[in-house]
């Protein structure tokens, strides 16, 4: 699916996309286009015509209730049922752009996210991976960005924490790792509870009991997972080292290869390895384009502040630094 599919499913879940394009939609208005230049009313209903005709569900009712002259096109704004979105039209009537970036300011993190998201699958519900080492910093950072997005959507997403298939700081990020694993057993809003308690302090026994984990289950689950993937006899062995350096923490190993995983965080989205940034409104948007109908929640508003790397609260920078290769 193109970016600009996207870009219009994403913003009016009615739409039914029929038109291949890129950000400049060509041929169905140089049928209509005589002149280089075309009257602006002209224009107008040409492109009311474009978008009723390839966009949107048939008999659905489009306007353009404003057009203005931006940076040599016409900027649009359409509005279809309560919904409106910000568009440009060449002023020969030529060409539609669902989008125009400013290549000489920042992009924004939605258009960020938006193209970096372009060959996402979508699902119904989509499926979200967070691959982290539960002592690195910038999974941690990572973890604050998106707990936010799991909250919103709840159910509506399937949402897994997973591990990198090594551990880079000693025997208690190993025990945490498998600790996360088996409380996920105990079911999301468990995992969830946790996670908000130990991002912010960094203290498992703190937060097992401010969350009432059971620990006898806990206790079992945690044996029986280091019976089956040896991870402290692997711990043990440096000859079974990552690199000579790092022990190897293989619950997870087949997904870290599958994906393609080298480091911490890594999120994988619908079965796809994307980047983000890592604050909560980066993680919605790009979550949301997983969606083959993205929910109302798509639609709100989180933070765009970046938490701060590391345990607690707090805001940061956001960026691509990472533990690991």
């Amino acid at each position: 699916m193109s970016k600009y599919q996207k870009y219009f499913k994403f913003i009016f879940p009615a739409f039914v996309v029929l038109a291949a394009a890129g950000f400049g939609v060509y041929g169905y208005f140089s049928v209509f286009a005589k002149n280089r230049l075309q009257d602006k009313e002209v224009v107008k209903v040409k492109a009311e015509k474009f978008i009723e005709d390839n966009l949107v569900t048939p008999g659905m009712q489009v306007s353009i209730k404003d057009m203005v002259e931006e940076s040599g096109l016409y900027k649009i704004t359409v509005g279809v049922g309560d919904q409106e979105i910000t568009s440009y039209v060449s002023k020969d009537g030529k060409n539609f752009f669902p989008q125009v970036l400013n290549m000489d300011g920042d992009v924004t993190q939605d258009q960020a996210a938006e193209q970096e998201n372009q060959t996402v699958g979508t699902a119904d519900v989509p499926e979200v991976d967070l691959f982290v080492m539960s002592y690195c910093p910038y999974g941690l950072q990572a973890e604050k960005g998106i707990l936010p997005v799991v909250d919103l959507l709840g159910s509506k997403i399937k949402f897994n924490l997973k591990f990198v298939d090594y551990a880079m700081h000693g025997e208690k990020e190993i025990d945490e790792n498998v600790r996360q694993y088996c409380i996920e057993q105990q079911g999301a809003v468990k995992l969830n509870g946790y996670l908000k308690c130990f991002v912010g302090q960094g203290d498992s026994a703190v937060c097992l009991k401010s969350v009432k984990i059971d620990g006898e289950a806990l206790g079992s689950c945690i044996a029986a997972t280091d019976a089956q993937f040896k991870i402290k006899e692997k711990l043990k062995d440096q000859n079974s080292w990552v690199g000579d350096q790092y022990p190897p923490f293989d619950i997870f190993k087949d997904d870290n290869v599958k994906y393609g995983v080298q480091g911490s965080p890594a999120l994988v989205i619908n079965g796809t390895t994307v980047s983000s940034e890592r604050d909560p409104q980066s993680m919605l948007t790009a979550i949301c384009f997983g969606f083959a109908m993205p929910p109302s929640e798509c639609d709100q508003k989180l933070s765009s502040d970046a938490p701060s790397p590391g345990f607690g609260a707090g805001t940061g920078s956001d960026g691509n630094a990472s533990c690991g290769n």
